[in-house]
């Protein structure tokens, strides 16, 4: 528990500097896609699968040099309800809307 909430381990283990990160959380889901969803979530810099049957969840955390991987991930998950986007593993107003937009703009453009 204390790896997947950062207010637990600093209470049990002492505060971390920890840099900042994007994680996405999403379900199983039925269609073609999903496999290329998990393949995207595991080559995320952290990737953890939690919970079993319907409450299983695929995690992926990406910092700002992965901001491609994560959008590519994220073109896949989004349309799912289910789809959670944390920064720096909470759950904030306007993730969805401001956050991952201000990592698209970390993408370098050649």
């Amino acid at each position: 528990m204390a790896a997947l909430d950062p207010e637990l381990h600093d209470a049990l283990f002492g505060p971390v500097e920890r840099p900042f990160s994007i994680t996405l959380s999403f379900p199983e889901f039925d269609g073609d896609d999903f496999e290329r969803a998990v393949s995207l979530a595991r080559q995320a810099p952290e990737y953890r699968e939690v919970g079993t049957g319907v409450k299983r969840r695929f995690r992926a955390r990406f910092y700002p040099a992965d901001a491609l991987q994560l959008r590519d991930l994220f073109e896949i998950v989004e349309r799912h309800d289910d789809c959670q986007v944390l920064v720096d593993d909470r759950a904030v107003p306007f993730a969805r809307e401001l956050w991952l937009p201000l990592m698209w703009l970390l993408i370098r453009r050649d």
